[in-house]
């Protein structure tokens, strides 16, 4: 084989290696209805602005003034009418995002199949009257969960970014000093 043939054997070799493995890499961000743990507060305003909601309301948390609390209403039919979220960021990035609403069983048949489709099936958790699925990538959680409350079926889904709140850890001083 001619140097130049191997070389480009090679190439083609390297570049066949590099999309064998991008290909298995899990790039995918867990994000529902455009909500995802790590988003920037603005962007999270930006989202809720675009459902027919907003503002986003928020204000320092009382014993960490790098943490912000923000809670929004907004109107999504889709995923059943009014829904609430509430937000928890370290340095304006959202460690944990959850979105509540009463849903009907078929709304909470949709809000299960567009994670599902996105991210594989899970098993349900059962603890008493509340169910919950779970799914973790690169650090992040979504989880579903859903419940029978004053006759109304209750489901929310959370967001929780993990390098998030290490960061937003290691950063803090512990009260005892260790």
């Amino acid at each position: 084989m001619t140097r130049g043939a191997r070389f480009v054997l090679i190439l083609a070799l390297l570049g066949w290696g590099r999309a064998a493995a991008a290909s298995t890499v899990d790039t995918t961000a867990l994000e529902f209805h455009g909500f995802r743990a790590g988003a920037r507060l603005d962007e999270l305003d930006r989202v809720v602005r675009g459902s027919a909601g907003g503002p986003l309301r928020c204000k320092r948390a009382k014993a960490d003034s790098h943490v912000m609390e923000c809670r929004a209403a907004l109107h999504d039919p889709k995923l059943g009418g009014t829904l609430m979220l509430w937000v928890s960021a370290m340095d304006s990035v959202a460690g944990i995002i959850t979105v509540s609403s009463d849903v009907t069983a078929d709304q909470l048949d949709r809000w299960r199949d567009f994670i599902e489709q996105r991210y594989g099936k899970v098993d349900t958790q059962v603890q008493g009257t509340q169910r919950m699925m779970q799914w973790v990538r690169h650090g992040r959680m979504l989880r579903l969960t859903w419940r029978i409350e004053r006759g109304h079926k209750t489901a929310s889904v959370s967001l929780v970014d993990g390098p998030v709140l290490d960061a937003w850890g290691r950063g803090r001083v512990s009260p005892r000093g260790s």
